[in-house]
Parts: structure tokens; C-alpha cells; sequence
């Protein structure tokens, strides 16, 4: 597919992928002069699935595993994803050769009458999908209650309305990179709402013996967002995480010193566990594999062990 002027990306097909999409397309054009890129819509299992929770469809990979066979097959020639979005574990033949800077990576709420958190009503209604966001909120303020919400962000935008939520709680990424931030009504502190591991960056998946391609996108990679997600997708691996676990990490690099934090909790966000720890930038996976171990030692394993009983039946 690849020719000297010309590169085909694959992504989905809703507003904010194809905007995350053309970012990088127009990249790849800025660093390339007289390049012809092309964008590829493809419909993945998870925006085909919207009337189940995400923690109940299983599996991980929901939003990438269409983009990587058009990638194998050679239909396209590179995927963009929302690097939350991708598996620890990438199929054989490829990888992720290039992360973008990161955009805003912290939960935002919308809500209704433009409330903050703590202003909310103590039995607020609140749409969100996400186990992570939901038991970390729970924990915060047990009288909430969450319903599920899926659907583009214009769509869960619009549900605020028509199912008359107190609030959703979304990725300030999304808004932000749709010009839609001016709906934000608060960002949530992270000793609140630790974020999904990844969000806010993007990732650039390539076929691994494309060399030429990896030229093409090495203007786009940024090494210290690289850093701190290379940190927190170690910790993910690590703990065997997924959509049907409630866990959240964010690593940030502040003068060459890399910090990373993270959580997991119980479903309902009766037991919360978090740790911290700091290193080199240079050694991002295995400070992430360390705070992994701290957070399974500190009471993590019997809570990721009771979710995987319940998940068994």
C-alpha cells in the first residue's frame, strides 16, 4: 500500500477518531512535503456493541482488533488509536512506532447545571461505562449512582439531556481535541479520578519490518509522553487489567525524574488501594512493574482476585 507519496490510515469512523486521525495525517504531511495520506474508516467491535457495557463484552482489544488485520493484510498502513484503547499484548508483526504528545490526560465531568463534583446532589445520576471512573466515584461520594453510557462523545453529550443525568464523567482529551472543552464543568483532582492508563496520548501502530514507514513517522514520536505511558502500560500488564477491572495510572516526568501513581479498587469503591513511586525516565517499564507489585502487595491481588471469581461465575 505504501509508496513513496503516498500513506492509507486506518481508523474509526466516529468524530473524534477521524479528528485524531487527520492530526497525524496532517503531521505526516508537515514533515513530508508533497505527501498524499488517506483515511481508512473502519468499524471495530466495540463501536458495533452499544448496548452493552464495556466490562461485559470481555475481552480486550474491542476498539483496535479490526484496525490490526486491515494493518496485517496490508490494506492500510498505519492504525491511529487512543493509546487506553490498545492491548498490552500486540499481535505478532506489530508494533507501536510512535506516541504522540499527550493531550489533557484527566477525567472531566459535564453536568447539567454546571456543577462541580462537590456540588452534585448526594443521589446524583451519573453516565459513565467505565468501571474505573465508577469505583473510584463511589468511593468518593457512595450515594451516587451510575448508569451506562456509550456512544461517541457527541453522543453521550447529548444523553446528558435526554435521560435527564445529573452528569457524565468523560476523557478531557476528546473534548479538548473537538474544540468542545468550554462544556467542561469541572476536571477531576487526580487523588479523586486517577485516568485510564494511556489516556490522552496516541498511539502510531506500524507492521515491524516496515522500515520506510518507520521515517515517516518518527517526527511524530514525543519521548517523555512515550515515558510516562511506557510506565503505565507496564504496570497494566503487569496487573492483568482490562475493562472489567477497576484500575487507573498516570506517570508525569518532572525534571528528568519520572513519578507514577496508581489505583485499584473493588468494584463498589468500598476498598481503594494506591501507591506512588518515583525513578528514571530511562528505566519507565520497570517502575511501573514496581509500583505493580506495591499495589498488589498493599491488598491489590485479593481485590483483582475476588473481581476474576466473580467475572468466572
Amino acid at each position: 500500500m505504501l509508496t513513496e507519496h503516498k500513506i492509507i490510515i486506518g481508523s474509526r469512523g466516529s468524530q473524534l477518531a477521524l479528528c485524531q486521525a487527520e492530526m497525524v495525517a496532517a503531521g505526516l504531511m508537515q514533515n513530508r512535503p508533497g505527501l498524499v495520506v488517506e483515511i481508512n474508516k473502519i468499524k471495530t467491535r466495540g463501536d458495533k456493541i452499544l448496548d452493552v457495557p464495556l466490562a461485559k463484552i470481555g475481552g480486550q482489544g474491542l476498539f483496535v482488533k479490526e484496525l490490526e488485520d486491515a494493518l496485517l493484510d496490508g490494506r492500510i498502513d498505519l492504525a491511529v488509536h487512543s493509546l487506553k484503547d490498545v492491548p498490552t499484548e500486540l499481535p505478532a508483526g506489530l508494533y507501536i512506532g510512535a506516541i504522540t504528545k499527550r493531550e489533557n490526560p484527566h477525567d472531566v465531568i459535564i453536568s447539567r447545571d454546571n456543577l462541580k463534583l462537590e456540588d452534585l446532589p448526594a443521589e446524583a445520576v451519573i453516565g459513565t461505562s467505565s468501571l474505573r471512573r465508577q469505583a473510584q466515584l463511589r468511593h468518593y461520594a457512595n450515594s451516587f449512582r451510575f448508569t451506562d453510557l456509550r456512544g461517541n462523545l457527541d453522543t453521550r453529550i447529548r444523553k446528558l439531556a435526554e435521560q435527564k443525568l445529573d452528569a457524565i464523567i468523560v476523557a478531557a482529551a476528546g473534548l479538548y481535541r473537538l474544540g468542545l472543552e468550554a462544556k467542561i464543568s469541572q476536571q477531576l483532582p487526580i487523588d479523586i479520578c486517577l485516568p485510564a492508563v494511556g489516556q490522552g496520548a496516541l498511539g502510531i501502530e506500524i507492521r515491524e519490518n516496515d522500515e520506510r514507514l518507520k521515517g515517516f513517522i518518527s517526527g511524530l514520536h514525543h519521548p517523555e509522553t512515550s515515558a510516562a505511558v511506557t510506565a503505565e502500560r507496564a504496570l497494566l500488564k503487569k496487573l492483568e487489567g482490562g475493562c472489567q477491572v477497576p484500575l487507573g495510572a498516570y506517570a508525569e516526568l518532572d525534571n528528568n525524574t519520572l513519578k507514577i501513581q496508581g489505583v485499584v479498587a473493588d468494584p463498589q469503591g468500598r476498598q481503594i488501594i494506591k501507591a506512588e513511586l518515583s525513578g528514571s525516565p530511562d528505566e519507565a517499564a520497570a517502575l511501573g512493574v514496581r509500583l505493580a507489585e506495591k499495589l498488589l502487595a498493599a491488598g491489590g491481588r485479593e481485590i483483582l482476585a475476588a473481581i476474576y471469581r466473580e467475572a468466572q461465575g
